[in-house]
């Protein structure tokens, strides 16, 4: 009896020992954060091109190795003119939707990100033509555009990366593809420019960002990664190798002896 209950204790140890190692070897330490960026590149072109202001930000919580909800908000103040008219448009905006890594996450480590993100946008915004000029038959014409306030929706697709350069910091960068849904205005009076979208005179719009990211981490995870299993196909060509050498001694013996005998 007592034998027959060291035995099954043994075995019990020895199957927990061996999902500890598989444990082990199948899953990697994954820290999930929270993410506060700041886009970088409009501050700068004001610096250069005082008609135009875009300020925006984001804030993002990791769910697990591959997924991340992200809410952005921003503020735009634009001003265009030509020798007719001046347009004027400012404004704020929302972004919300999903990030999702597509490094895997023995390549990611929680530092790197590289993918792909799904937005829905919505941007509120005052636009006005304080003058604008016409000519006609009888000369030329002036007038102006009240103000008026506007609400337009987007979809977006943004794909980029970033990286952690120092502790708790990332930098990063990202393309966005956006596609308008509802201007607010009509097809007639489509704005030149709106918060959180760009030319609201197309369907679609581009753009590039640049990112400055502060990382907090809140929670660890085991993540799983795929084993590869090498010890299998090493063994069968093992195996394929000493049965081919055998066939050739056997055939080799066989030859042998045919000679002798002749």
């Amino acid at each position: 009896m007592w034998r027959t209950f060291a035995y099954f204790i043994n075995l019990l140890l020895l199957l927990t020992w061996s999902l500890i190692q598989v444990h082990a070897q199948d899953t990697i330490p994954i820290p999930l954060k929270i993410k506060v960026g700041l886009e970088v590149s409009g501050p700068a072109i004001y610096y250069s091109d005082k008609n135009i202001l875009n300020e925006e930000g984001y804030i993002s919580v990791d769910l697990d190795e591959k997924h991340s909800v992200v809410l952005a908000a921003g503020y735009l103040n634009f001003k265009y003119s030509q020798y007719n008219y001046v347009y004027l448009n400012h404004g704020s905006f929302v972004r919300m939707g999903i990030d999702f890594n597509l490094l895997k996450p023995d390549k990611s480590k929680g530092k790197y990100w590289a993918g792909i993100g799904l937005r829905y946008g919505l941007s509120r915004f005052i636009s006005e033509t304080p003058s604008f000029e016409k000519d006609n038959y009888w000369g030329t014409a002036s007038s102006t555009i009240a103000q008026k306030t506007n609400w337009a929706h987007f979809a977006e697709l943004t794909p980029g990366v970033r990286a952690e350069i120092l502790n708790h910091f990332s930098i990063g960068w990202s393309i966005s593809v956006r596609m308008l849904l509802y201007s607010g205005t009509g097809k007639d009076l489509r704005p030149v420019n709106f918060p959180g979208f760009g030319n609201g005179t197309k369907t679609f719009s581009t753009g590039i960002s640049y990112y400055i990211v502060w990382n907090i981490p809140y929670k660890k995870i085991n993540a799983i990664i795929k084993k590869v299993v090498k010890e299998d196909t090493e063994d069968n060509e093992d195996t394929d190798t000493n049965g081919t050498n055998n066939t050739n001694s056997t055939s080799g013996n066989r030859q042998q002896d045919n000679s002798i005998r002749h």
